[in-house]
């Protein structure tokens, strides 16, 4: 969802406290939704979590007048976290199941007192179609979409350019001192975008991070391909290496006998959202002086 809870992991208590509030209700017959849903109080949602009319994408002319007609003729509402699929119109869900922070997980630098972890600002749309079974007459209920199926994700299917505002895919500090978002960075580009001089962009991604006692960051993920080392304390972005394939994994890091210090990925990403697939396994490190 987008969100990150952190508890004590002797008692189970959230750390930072969290609260049941009043989330939108599914009108699906038959279908009982909470009235409430967990959040935590602290840090604020790392992903988005809602849309309004106003964060249509506008940075280029062409992909903002397909979002924006997206929008109007497929009559796409959102009522905020947990918006449930109606029965007549679309909704608009942040995040989709290729949103928010995905399996990627969180990495760790204990000396700052940091968690880091890579999200993915991406929206699904669609609503739910009654289905009834040819022989029984049962009556069943599944999300659909004018087009994308039951996975129609928010971007133009042409390019996989998401359809509202960037940043696309973003690298999220935590200060676990005090549950605050420490520092947040576009993580990635859109090849494309770069070329028209739209820049910061982020990227979609899939995969993990991994922090370093030098004070790094490096993660994969990004459908750019290429793997990345972000300062931990500022969220700098230091150098970006190019591989074969999106590194859709946690990156490896060892002392070589020689003495340096590599860091490995296995770019095999898929090819289903925008990025060549791949099959290579991919090490780094300094010049030898």
């Amino acid at each position: 969802m987008g969100m990150l809870f952190v508890f004590d992991r002797t008692t189970g208590r959230p750390v930072y406290g969290m609260e049941e509030r009043a989330v939108p209700q599914s009108v699906v017959p038959g279908e009982e939704t909470s009235a409430t849903q967990p959040f935590p109080v602290k840090p604020p949602p790392l992903a988005k979590t809602s849309f309004r009319k106003e964060d249509v994408y506008t940075k280029t002319p062409e992909h903002g007048s397909f979002c924006k007609a997206l929008v109007e003729e497929q009559h796409l509402v959102n009522g905020g976290p947990f918006t449930p699929f109606p029965l007549e119109g679309n909704a608009i869900t942040y995040p989709s199941t290729l949103g928010g922070g995905n399996w990627s997980g969180v990495s760790v630098d204990p000396k700052l007192g940091y968690v880091f972890t890579n999200i993915m600002n991406l929206a699904q749309w669609g609503h739910m179609e009654k289905k009834a079974d040819p022989k029984t007459g049962e009556v069943t209920y599944a999300r659909t979409a004018a087009f994308g199926g039951n996975y129609a994700r928010f971007w133009d299917p042409s390019n996989h350019i998401p359809c509202q505002e960037p940043p696309f895919g973003e690298l999220v500090a935590v200060n676990t001192s005090t549950g605050d978002i420490a520092w947040r960075a576009p993580l990635g580009i859109v090849e494309e975008l770069e070329a028209r001089g739209v820049h910061n962009t982020g990227a979609l991604n899939l995969g993990g991070s991994i922090a370093t006692a030098s004070g790094l960051v490096f993660i994969a993920a990004t459908n750019d391909n290429r793997i990345r080392a972000f300062e931990s304390k500022t969220g700098k972005e230091l150098w970006a290496g190019k591989i074969d394939a999106v590194g859709q994994s946690t990156p490896v890091t060892y002392m070589g006998r020689d003495g340096r210090q590599y860091v490995v990925i296995m770019a095999g990403g898929g090819s289903y959202w925008g990025a060549p697939a791949g099959d290579a396994l991919v090490a780094f490190a300094l010049p030898v002086k």
